[in-house]
């Protein structure tokens, strides 16, 4: 049960609170308004300016925002906290909220999550941010699209149960086309994973709304690459899974079960073959070529999800500085047991196989930069709640992180967690900037985020749907998490 909120956080919903002399940033271009007051009644933003006085009404929950920069509340675009064990849940979506992350696009969904949240029966913590989007499940080749005829009927089905979106994974370029094709004829963006052998090109000039980890694997490197036609060739001679052509009573709830344990550190899965494929594309890798194929992603409005942290400790799980994270005391030792153990079996690939992820990884920060410098628009997400090493709520900001090491700007980095994400979804209109009508999810900072990625770490307070978090609320429920953990 969630600890009752301490007198910060107890602010009705239906109460106002004015945030006294901030400095208001613009994320559309970085521009600063400072001495300014942000006026919130309910869950929206009533009123932004200098000077606010409520004159009618009871007397608002006042803040001295003096020093701070406020901004809208961080957006996780790929996370995964929901469909966990309640008490997983509800320590990964307090988590994020204590770190000032104020909305997440569910990842992995399910027919039972949809319609859960159709009935409002979620029963989400009091200390939630809110759900974005959610999709129905995976479309795994063992469960629900061995054939091209079971993928357009999964998409009819989840269409029919409300998902907002289609998500692909391991299924094969024939099966993928035919459940593109399906979803864009109902009006349901797909996203997700390239399937092994897949023509890029194709999926981006047809409507794949996005494209998460960079691929993941070689399938944006072998685009990139001078000998392109052999990575691609190796790539999809890869032994396919083989699965009946009909459906399994209760595969679905296996199938959880096994991706629960792939999604650790699928790398660790990788053979001697894929490697030496890697290593090809790595080594051939062209400039010139990534820039053509970050053309053909603005052109057809291609989003990326970078998940730079997620495929950080992915191809560098043994990384000692992992294992130190002093956030690992809000996870469970059972969770930490099986991070722990999948850096062991990281760590027994040999000295060159590892060499190579390192160089993979090198090689996706210089595509982040590129794709960036060419215009195609981006989100921040980090795979948070299952994979190896990644803390939720801290994983967006080790995102940060990673993408300012990638060479991106400040802003551009902010923007990706908040006006980018309300572009890709839609909702511009309630989200993204610090405007009157908008949602009452913000983010106060204690320092400039234009000048640097680093100030976006530090958050003094938070707004989500008109409840005022100060830092010590924050604090206080950070080790309420590490408490239960």
């Amino acid at each position: 049960m969630t600890p009752p909120p301490t007198r910060d956080t107890a602010i009705r919903r239906d109460s106002a609170v004015l945030l006294k002399n901030a400095t208001v940033v613009d994320t559309r271009d970085g521009a600063l308004a400072p001495d300014t007051d942000v006026l919130i009644r309910g869950d929206r933003i009533a009123d932004v300016r200098p000077g606010i006085t409520v004159a009618d009404g009871p007397e608002p929950f006042t803040v001295d925002a003096r020093g701070t920069y406020v901004v809208p509340g961080y957006a996780d675009m790929h996370a995964h906290p929901l469909g966990q064990r309640p008490q997983e849940q509800t320590r990964d979506l307090e988590l994020l909220l204590a770190h000032g992350v104020t909305g997440f696009r569910q990842m992995s969904g399910s027919l039972a999550l949809l319609e859960r949240r159709a009935s409002g029966t979620l029963d989400l913590p009091a200390a939630s941010p809110e759900l974005l989007a959610l999709p129905g499940p995976l479309l795994l080749t063992p469960v629900n699209a061995a054939t091209a005829e079971q993928a357009v009927a999964a998409v009819r089905e989840q269409h029919a149960a409300g998902a907002d979106f289609i998500k692909a994974a391991m299924v094969t370029p024939e099966v993928f086309f035919a459940a593109q094709a399906e979803a864009l004829r109902l009006g349901l963006p797909i996203v997700g994973h390239l399937p092994v052998g897949i023509d890029v090109p194709k999926a981006s000039r047809i409507g794949m709304k996005s494209i998460e980890h960079l691929g993941p694997g070689v399938g944006l490197f072998a685009c990139c690459s001078t000998d392109g036609t052999h990575v691609h060739a190796n790539a999809a001679g890869q032994a396919p899974t083989k699965v009946p052509p009909f459906r399994i009573p209760f595969m679905e709830r296996v199938m959880e079960r096994v991706v629960k344990k792939l999604v650790v550190n699928p790398i660790n899965r990788t053979k001697p073959a894929d490697i030496e494929n890697l290593r090809l594309a790595v080594r051939t890798f062209d400039d010139g070529l990534a820039a053509t194929l970050a053309e053909r992603f603005v052109a057809d409005g291609t989003w990326q999800v970078p998940t730079l942290i997620r495929v950080k400790t992915q191809e560098l799980c043994d990384d000692p500085a992992f294992a130190d994270d002093p956030d690992l005391r809000f996870m469970d030792d059972a969770t930490v047991r099986a991070w722990t153990s999948a850096a062991r079996k990281f760590a027994a690939f040999p000295p060159e196989a590892r060499a190579t992820f390192r160089a993979v990884y090198r090689r996706q920060l210089e595509l982040t930069k590129l794709f960036d410098d060419a215009g195609v628009p981006m989100l921040a997400g980090s795979d948070c709640s299952g994979a190896a090493w990644v803390v939720p709520g801290a994983s967006l900001h080790h995102e940060f992180d990673e993408l300012a090491r990638a060479g991106l700007a400040p802003l551009r980095v902010l923007q990706m967690a908040t006006l980018r994400a309300a572009e890709f979804l839609d909702a511009t209109d309630t989200m993204g900037t610090v405007e009157p009508g908008k949602r009452a999810d913000l983010v106060l900072l204690d320092a400039n985020p234009v000048e640097s990625v680093e100030h976006l770490h530090r958050v003094a307070g938070v707004v989500r749907a008109g409840h005022h978090y100060g830092k010590a609320d924050l604090d206080a429920l950070k080790e309420r998490v590490a408490a239960r953990a």
